[in-house]
């Protein structure tokens, strides 16, 4: 009788466990769609994750927000960015006052739009997932990068976590990747002293395997009950801390697919695969894994802008063009751009779960899924019920993971209400097959992309689809008014800036230069064609005594369509060191008006634009403080 009970003790005790499982969430910051083997890359090396991916769901339809901070509030509230308004990455600034107002009600002349501001903090009112767990039971932890406020009260030991290890202000890693972690940065000596609870390790430590150190510790630490350990990772986000050893190797190696080639990224994706790595080893080894649900995603698309320029950071620039060159950090062929857009490649990321016995082991699923959606399925799959007083925008889709059926939803959507490449900002909405974005503006345009068809969003079917731009677009108007959104709005006080037209015998191109390139005008329009090699073609121009930040308008067409940048040269064309280089895209077609950030602060110096062979009707350079200057030709 005595065995017979405690075998039903024992029986009790674990469905008891059973019931109560672990949660691990590991999110990669910068970490594109295409950036692990299990996704498809043939450059970088990432076995844990790819070992993980063969126990675990794989989404091929995931979504984050364009930006870090966004991102991550999403994942803790379950709310659409445009409800609880961190809409950029602003967490390191410091918090805006309670009556503050984020839509302002005037701007200059100069600014064509009334645009909102991204709100600093995450609202200590949320009902953060951390926060619900704690209420059921569970030992919380946030190891790593946060960026959701600067000061204290915004801290996530505020937001439900029991254990926290991070620092602040945190849009990259505390000071550098390497121990002593309060270092200044460099060419900033009067850089505020980052504060927070991250300590400074052996001298040289590497501050993604210090994260991996403190998850195994935390889950040492946690046998008595169940956790959860919530570690937002470092890498690989900029300055490009990177071990050379690792970097050295990847120098050597060749993508076969010609897609990616950056061994810094690689090095530093190695770094993470690690860290991951040793979760997962510590798991199996405290006997834990298979009552221990595990989530693996991204904060945002793959970084495809920055590449050698760090401002004021002369070392770390030589050291990325000794081992990158001008290669970006990472491609996302087949997908369009990368971080900071509305794109498939900054908003599409790898996620995959684990909980063994409950998902299906090396499965895919298509379904539409974000990262507002993590938060009510997490609760779903422990048996916990939402709070009642946390609106949660997000849909659980368990049991699309148990394989009890698909997710039914009407439209996903996307927010990002900042000025950009992508114009004044926009939104979109996913709905099946179907993508439709929304640019806000004076008129408001519109693209529709058959994602199916065309995952590289090259072919844009709103004026072939008139219908589907409606139904698709009412939608988007719900979903506007329904979260409250303070999307951009029209400046009623706003004076386009009178054009210089060039004294044509004097000056016909209006002090603009050819370069590698042939520029005739005609009927006011500039045609270019490139002289040279492919992508050297670009015309130059002195900015005299303007200083960026600024937007530059373009009105251009181009039949074959390709890559275009500017290049600043704050200290004159002669000197490479600070040269500023902002990306953008020429879609193949009819006139398009491209919006794009030059984010150098100080003068703009020399400016260079590159275009591939076609046509420009207007160029307007507008600062952000200052006069506009405008070209129509």
């Amino acid at each position: 009788m005595l065995r017979l009970a405690l075998c039903l003790f024992a029986l009790c005790s674990s469905l008891s466990a059973a019931a109560q499982p672990n949660v691990v969430l590991f999110l990669v910051d910068d970490m594109g769609w295409m950036d692990c083997g299990a996704y498809g890359s043939k450059y970088y090396e990432t076995p844990n994750i790819d070992r993980f991916a063969t126990r675990a769901m794989r989404f091929t339809n995931a979504y984050s927000q364009p930006l870090c901070s966004p991102t991550r509030a999403s994942i803790l509230t379950g709310q659409y960015t445009a409800r609880h308004r961190i809409t950029s990455a602003t967490g390191h600034q410091p918090p805006q006052a309670a009556d503050h107002e984020f839509l302002l009600k005037k701007a200059p002349p100069n600014a064509p739009m009334l645009t909102p501001e991204s709100k600093n903090y995450l609202e200590p009112s949320q009902i953060t997932l951390a926060e619900v767990l704690k209420q059921n039971g569970y030992r919380t932890a946030h190891i790593g990068k946060w960026h959701l406020g600067l000061t204290q009260p915004h801290w996530p030991e505020q937001q439900g976590f029991d254990v926290a290890f991070h620092c602040h202000p945190d849009p990259g890693p505390p000071g550098e990747y390497f121990s002593p972690y309060s270092v200044m940065p460099e060419g900033k000596p009067n850089a505020k002293q980052r504060v927070g609870t991250i300590t400074d390790g052996p001298q040289g430590e590497y501050i993604v395997d210090r994260q991996a150190a403190e998850a195994v510790k935390f889950i040492q630490a946690s046998q008595s009950g169940p956790f959860f350990l919530n570690l937002w990772c470092y890498g690989v986000h900029g300055p490009w801390g990177h071990k050379e050893e690792y970097t050295k190797a990847f120098a050597a190696k060749k993508d076969p697919t010609g897609r990616q080639g950056n061994p810094i990224m690689a090095s530093m994706l190695k770094s993470v695969d690690e860290c991951f790595g040793r979760i997962l080893d510590e798991l199996e080894k405290q006997g834990i894994a298979d009552n221990t649900l595990v989530i693996f995603t991204s904060d945002n698309g793959g970084n495809t802008h920055s590449n050698t320029i760090e401002e004021g950071k002369k070392s770390a620039n030589e050291a990325w063009r000794k081992w990158a060159g001008l290669q970006p950090p990472t491609m996302n062929t087949p997908l369009r751009d990368g971080k900071g857009t509305l794109y498939e490649g900054g908003t599409r990321v790898p996620l995959m779960w684990s909980f063994a016995g409950k998902i299906a082991e090396g499965s895919t699923s298509e379904a539409i899924v974000g990262c507002i959606d993590i938060y009510p399925t997490v609760l779903d799959l422990l048996g916990i019920e939402k709070p009642a007083a946390q609106k949660v925008d997000g849909i659980s889709y368990a049991k699309v993971l148990r394989g009890a059926g698909p997710l039914e939803r009407a439209g996903y959507f996307n927010y990002h209400p900042h000025a950009g490449t992508n114009r004044a900002g926009g939104v979109w909405v996913r709905s099946g097959d179907f993508k439709l974005l929304r640019w806000f503006g004076n008129p408001s345009t519109h693209e529709l992309y058959n994602l199916k068809d065309d995952l590289s969003e090259s072919k844009d079917l709103s004026l072939a689809m008139p219908d589907k731009v409606k139904e698709l677009s009412a939608l988007i108007d719900t979903f506007l008014t329904d979260t409250g959104a303070t999307y951009p709005r029209p400046n009623p006080a706003y004076k386009p800036v009178a054009a210089k037209t060039p004294a044509k015998a004097a000056d016909p191109l209006g002090g603009w230069k050819e370069r590698q390139c042939k520029a005739s005008l005609a009927d006011g329009i500039m045609t270019i064609k490139g002289t040279a090699k492919p992508g050297t073609a670009f015309l130059g121009h002195a900015m005299g005594k303007m200083n960026g930040p600024a937007v530059v308008k373009l009105r251009v067409r181009s039949q074959t369509g390709g890559a275009g940048k500017f290049d600043t040269f704050p200290k004159g064309s002669a000197v490479t060191d600070g040269m500023v280089s902002t990306p953008f895209e020429v879609k193949a077609g009819d006139w398009q008006d491209l919006s794009i950030d030059l984010k150098t602060s100080g003068p703009l110096g020399t400016l260079r634009l590159y275009l591939p062979d076609g046509e420009i009707d207007s160029i307007e350079i507008a600062p952000a403080k200052g006069k506009a200057e405008r070209w129509n030709f």
